[in-house]
């Protein structure tokens, strides 16, 4: 039998409530075997930038922020599955209207084909015992690719881990696989005096300077939203990727271990 130590189980009783609660938050059951989640994997990756965010508003204004833009890009992820899927984006709350209507003239005028069998599609390596969801599959000038979708504010390297992961746990079944890419989906809006842009996300506002002269607080003269639509390709090496990805999953299996005796992983 395992054994801990007081600190070992005070983290233990305050990440999650009891077994069922660890299982539905942090992985999926396939078949009767239960995978940990590629995302809560990654998550165990060092976030600095995510650090300063939380001390420059406070803990409790952070968890609102990214509960709301979590919200948020949800949203937007759903209203763009069913576009994916050949349906219409269905009632599109105005808070995300722009980034929506950006994702759909975009598809339009670029040729991105996708097959609606491969939209939120189940990806799982029972060899590395791991599953997630990708966004799509893909065939973008020719190549047949991961899509992953991101409603965030850039394209960031701890989303090569993640998409390498789905890469691996596909590519058997498609060995055609060649490539993965991020289609990063926002909006924001430009002063029409100074041209510095804002950016609301979760409710939180970040203005960003594009010239010498810059507006006052509170003299900004705020266009419509524009939506923005970023397709990037990710082109580093797969393979050192996925091992990355792996040394990620042990950490996490170790910083998880009481929860994962617990449930018999």
């Amino acid at each position: 039998m395992a054994v801990y130590s007081s600190r070992d189980t005070l983290s233990f009783m305050m990440t999650f409530k009891d077994e069922a609660e660890f299982k539905s938050s942090c992985g999926y059951e396939i078949e009767g075997i239960w995978y940990p989640r590629v995302t809560k994997i990654v998550d165990i990756k060092s976030k600095p930038a995510l650090y300063r965010f939380y001390a420059s508003v406070g803990y409790m204004r952070a968890l609102e922020i990214s509960e709301k833009s979590a919200e948020e890009g949800t949203a937007v992820h759903a209203a763009v599955e069913r576009l994916l899927t050949g349906q219409k984006a269905g009632e599109v709350p105005a808070s995300i209207g722009a980034s929506v209507y950006a994702f759909l003239n975009f598809m339009r005028e670029n040729k991105i084909q996708v097959d609606p069998v491969h939209v939120e599609r189940r990806a799982v390596s029972e060899e590395h015992r791991y599953a997630g969801t990708i966004d799509s599959l893909a065939v973008i000038d020719g190549k047949f690719g991961v899509l992953d979708i991101k409603t965030s504010a850039g394209i960031y390297r701890d989303y090569d881990l993640q998409t390498a992961a789905y890469f691996q746990a596909l590519k058997k079944e498609f060995p055609e696989l060649s490539t993965r890419w991020i289609l990063r989906i926002d909006q924001n809006q430009k002063c029409a005096a100074c041209n510095a842009t804002r950016r609301v996300k979760g409710g939180r506002e970040k203005i960003k300077k594009n010239s010498k002269k810059l507006c006052g607080n509170f003299s900004h003269q705020w266009q419509e939203p524009e939506g923005v639509v970023e397709l990037k390709e990710i082109t580093s090496d797969p393979e050192h990727d996925f091992a990355a990805f792996l040394g990620a999953k042990k950490l996490w299996e170790w910083e998880n271990k009481p929860w994962l005796d617990l449930v018999g992983y």
